[in-house]
This record gives C-alpha cells, structure tokens and sequence, in this order.
C-alpha cells in the first residue's frame, strides 16, 4: 500500500477558507499549495497576519457583505466592487448610503420568501403532495 499523500488546496481556496483577502496575505501563503493539516494549523492557531487581516482588512467580498448585512450581488449594484477595510465598513454603517438601506430590504424579502418556500415545502411533504398536485 502506497503512503497517503497530504490533501492540498490552491492559496485562493485556502483564503477563501479562512475568510481573508488573498492579495493581502504574505507572499509566502499566496505562492505555495496549503495542506489541509496546515489549513486547520492556521484556524486553530491563527499567526499574526491572520489576525490582523480578519480584524482590519480588506476584506473580500463575502465578508464585506455580510458585516453590511446585504448580499454580494447587492454590494455590486451599490457600486462596490474593492475589497473594504474594517474603518471603511463602519464608516459606512455609521453614515448609510441609501443603497445600503434598500440592500437590507432586498435581502430581508428575499430571506422571508425563502422561508415562506421551505415551510411550504416541509408541509407538502408532512400531507405527502407533490409539487404538482399545488
């Protein structure tokens, strides 16, 4: 039986992972494969770098969406489009940009009506109807 070779991932999906920008992180992180052992290493005892990213940015896009509380596509229409530091993200929830209030509401429809079809869904599923039977 052949030794097992360590799982590895691409720098971006290791960031992706961890929820920090890749062009902010060290050089070495962005040129070399990230084992999965060395993934969990850096969650479970995340180096300095790693700290200061997730505290102060920039940010990716994922995350910046959802300290704003809007979708990533809402944050596109809201003509952001770079990655935020953490002083620019509370600039703008301390001084809301109008889109930023219809975002919210876009997104908080979208949420109820996804509630709305699972409930729907988890009860035609208790009375044993199908879609089809309406």
């Amino acid at each position: 039986m052949t030794p097992r070779t360590p799982q590895t991932m691409k720098p971006a999906t290791a960031a992706k992972k961890l929820g920090v920008y890749l062009p902010a992180t060290p050089e070495e992180f962005q040129q070399g494969l990230v084992s999965r052992d060395q993934l969990n290493q850096l969650q479970a005892n995340p180096p300095e770098w790693l700290v200061d990213l997730r505290r102060n940015g920039p940010h990716p896009r994922p995350e910046v969406a959802a300290r704003l509380s809007v979708s990533i596509a809402g944050l596109a229409r809201g003509g952001v489009t770079e990655p935020l530091t953490t002083a620019q993200i509370a600039e703008m929830l301390d001084n809301p940009p109008e889109w930023l209030f219809q975002e919210r509401a876009i997104l908080a429809e979208v949420r109820r009506e996804e509630r709305r079809l699972k409930a729907r869904d988890a009860e035609r599923a208790r009375s044993g109807s199908t879609p089809a039977q309406g």
